[in-house]
């Protein structure tokens, strides 16, 4: 094992000093498999992915980008192989892993009755942070809801609705955040704004995968990159 102080690579070709080299991976897995019926969404895949680091997957529909970030996130657990988030086991520490990752999907999970700022509310409560309800307001403002903030969120539309998914995560404060298509049903402000919050977690030393068609701009916005085909890992 190398010393203490010393640079080494890393699994992923990222080569830095930031942190202690005895960090536990933010993703780890070892010949994960997934099916559903008789189809395999993923194959054998193995990878590392340190923290800190940001990676860009990439995929045709039906790769098993989804599926990826679904075991990643817990919602979902593997059929074969181990998989370790942070240093924990994703069967065995799932509610663990959960307060450290949050997955912002297609599906937002709002309270459909309840305002932008009740959703907000209802999280910092559940959550039980000190602090947090006091940052709700400037959130909602980040990502561009500030005139929105008490309208119930059946009036919202789908790119507002994605919004407010942003601020929940923003609010959470994951050290892996799992970011599936989430410049979807976003106007050309809002994708920059999004563009923007990325940079800034990256920069705070959050973990990020970001699963995207847009590679141009996943490119410029992530270090590494993982290509699926067919569930398998292609490079």
């Amino acid at each position: 094992m190398p010393s203490r102080g010393k640079k080494r690579p890393l699994p992923s070709g990222i080569d830095t000093n930031d942190g202690p080299l005895s960090a536990a991976p933010a993703i780890e897995l070892h010949d994960v498999s997934k099916r559903f019926g008789a189809r395999w969404a993923l194959a054998r895949l193995s990878y590392t992915l340190p923290q800190g680091a940001s990676l860009l997957l990439t995929g045709h529909n039906g790769s098993g980008k989804t599926t990826l970030l679904r075991l990643v996130s817990t919602v979902t657990a593997p059929t074969l192989g181990t998989l370790k988030i942070l240093g924990l086991d994703a069967r065995a520490d799932r509610m663990k892993v959960r307060e450290q990752v949050t997955l912002l999907s297609h599906a937002n999970f709002h309270y459909e009755d309840l305002t932008a700022k009740q959703n907000l509310e209802l999280v910092a409560k559940l959550r039980g942070a000190p602090g947090l309800p006091a940052k709700v307001d400037g959130l909602l403002d980040k990502v561009g809801l500030k005139a929105r903030v008490d309208s119930p969120v059946r009036q919202f539309s789908a790119g507002m609705r994605k919004r407010l998914a942003v601020a929940r995560m923003l609010l959470l404060q994951p050290k892996l955040a799992l970011l599936d298509e989430p410049f979807g049903e976003l106007d050309p402000q809002g994708i920059a704004q999004m563009e923007a919050i990325m940079a800034e977690l990256k920069a705070n030393g959050t973990t990020l995968v970001l699963a995207t068609h847009l590679l141009e701009q996943g490119k410029r916005l992530t270090d590494v990159s993982l290509h699926l085909e067919n569930g398998r890992q292609v490079a």
